[in-house]
């Protein structure tokens, strides 16, 4: 490994450091239930970059199952959340009108 490519790790390592200790923060102080799931979004994203990062160092491609399920998480999770806030609002809003699937 070249002295700029230990640079560029180094850095990268720093930077998905940085950003996953922000995100634990901001689940963990919340305030609301939408910043919880935005900052769980942003955590799985960095998992994802620093996965994608590793297969390019190690020049591998089997990390990529891995990849697609934490992914699909995400995506089913952030659904499932925003339903739920929309079920609240409209509840705490006295409409109900919606479906009740």
């Amino acid at each position: 490994m070249s002295a700029f490519q230990l640079a560029v790790t180094i850095a990268a390592i720093a930077g998905l450091t940085v950003t996953a200790v922000f995100a634990i923060v901001r689940i963990v102080r919340g305030p609301t239930i939408l910043d919880r799931m935005v900052a769980s979004d942003v955590l799985l994203t960095t998992l994802l970059i620093a996965v994608g990062a590793d297969m390019v160092l190690r020049g591998h491609t089997e990390s990529i199952p891995l990849m697609t399920g934490v992914a699909a998480t995400a995506v089913l999770a952030t659904i499932v959340v925003a339903r739920y806030v929309r079920r609240r609002a409209e509840r705490d809003a006295g409409g109900g009108g919606g479906r009740d699937a």
